[in-house]
């Protein structure tokens, strides 16, 4: 079993920036793929972004320039940048792991931009 945390999630401006992080624990070998999804009220849940354990980064088209997305394997975290963060970012945010076939969900933060 692999347990993720998440953190970071919170109010923010129009324009402004938050990080999220994501914390692995438990069975953490073999963790593949790593990923932030998000769903807002209403709306089915969303890929925001992924990352390989070798590190390749996929985008959904709607945050590509504004997101990055990053990990740590020493520390079995992974952190999403958020920045220019619209009104339409707004959701809960869910951490991903992949191991073994086997997916893994963090309890999710939420994030609301609004001024």
């Amino acid at each position: 079993q692999v347990q993720l945390v998440e953190s970071g999630g919170g109010l923010v401006q129009p324009g402004g920036s938050l990080r999220l992080s994501c914390a692995a624990s438990g069975s953490v070998f073999w963790i593949g793929d790593m990923g932030w999804y998000r769903q807002a009220p209403g709306k089915q849940r969303e890929l925001v972004a992924l990352i390989s354990s070798g590190g390749t980064t996929n985008y959904a088209d709607s945050v590509k320039g504004r997101f990055a997305i990053s990990r740590d394997n020493a520390k079995n975290t992974v952190t999403l940048q958020m920045n220019s963060l619209k009104p339409e970012d707004t959701a809960v945010y869910s951490c991903n792991a992949k191991r073994l076939g086997l997916i893994f969900w963090g309890q999710g933060t939420q994030v609301t931009v609004s001024s």
